[in-house]
């Protein structure tokens, strides 16, 4: 497997990015992940989606952490200051859930609050449902868990297009397109830090072509297990997601009328937010689920 890594150069002129890195080796690939707050607490586990890094999530680890938790927040591989392999043929929807349960195994993470939001959840509530007893709620945030019965939309086919043929990958630009608010120029040269050329971007491209749209897609199976234990899930779960994502718009409805856990909790809608709401109401979700863990608390 031949690998990049982004030089560490390409992350120092980010002002809004404080956190000390850490970093696990599984098997060929090095992840990086940030670990804030008091290690002996519970932990928080903030997992990002296509095609940001944990730096979508610098507006809520503060505030998690002060509210006296454990905040962990991985770079899937391919992403952020995680190794890059070259080949699209190296990431497997399989590998990145591996990926993760080899970070949260090896950490030994439990009584973990996730928080999931695009990838975040096909990766995370995966693993959620396979290791059951290392999670105590969930937050799902612009997400879903798709098994490929229902028809893809065009826009999304539109999108797997253009990931494989588009000349340039604008990582910065299209999170800025999924936003509401307009983004600064700084903010979208920190998310095309990751990524000093395309040959970095394969992980990035590779997303697209990796989610499960026909029943018999090699994923579709595991994720109909997963959602075998989702709808018999308990614990508590909570939807957070935007008003203006047209991408995932009506997941929420469909957690709740499938999870048992979902129940008695108090769904919000995040106004004024587009795909990527971490980036644009990051303190807002912060402040959430700080409530949410307070009220669901044993």
């Amino acid at each position: 497997m031949e690998i990049l890594r982004t030089p560490e150069d390409r992350f120092s002129d980010l002002s809004d990015y404080p956190f000390e890195p850490h970093y696990l080796q599984c098997n060929e690939v090095r992840i990086h992940y940030l670990d804030e707050g008091t290690s002996d607490s519970e932990t928080v586990l903030l997992i990002h989606g296509e095609p940001s890094w944990s730096y979508l999530y610098r507006k809520m680890i503060p505030i998690i952490a002060e509210a006296g938790y454990r905040v962990v927040v991985p770079d899937l591989v391919g992403f952020g200051k995680s190794d890059k392999p070259v080949n699209q043929e190296d990431y497997t929807y399989q590998k990145h859930v591996d990926w993760m349960t080899a970070l949260i195994q090896e950490l030994d993470l439990k009584h973990i609050t996730l928080f999931c939001q695009d990838w975040g959840g096909l990766i995370g509530l995966r693993i959620a449902a396979e290791h059951e007893k290392r999670f105590k709620r969930i937050v799902a945030a612009n997400t879903f868990l798709p098994t490929g019965e229902y028809k893809t939309p065009e826009a999304f086919i539109r999108w797997q297009k253009f990931s494989q043929n588009t000349p340039v990958f604008k990582v910065g630009k299209i999170i800025a397109s999924g936003c509401v608010e307009e983004m600064s120029a700084e903010v979208q040269d920190a998310y095309d830090a990751p990524f000093p050329s395309e040959e970095y971007k394969a992980g990035a491209r590779r997303f697209p072509m990796l989610v499960p749209t026909s029943p018999s897609d090699p994923s579709s199976e595991p994720n109909r297990k997963a959602w075998v234990v989702l709808k018999q899930w308990q614990k508590p779960f909570l939807t957070a997601f935007s008003d203006s994502d047209p991408i995932t718009a009506g997941g929420d409805g469909y957690f709740q009328k499938l999870i048992p856990g979902t129940k008695g909790q108090s769904h919000t809608t995040i106004k004024g937010a587009g795909h990527f709401l971490q980036e644009e109401k990051g303190s807002e979700l912060a402040l959430l689920m700080v409530d949410f863990i307070n009220n669901n608390s044993d």
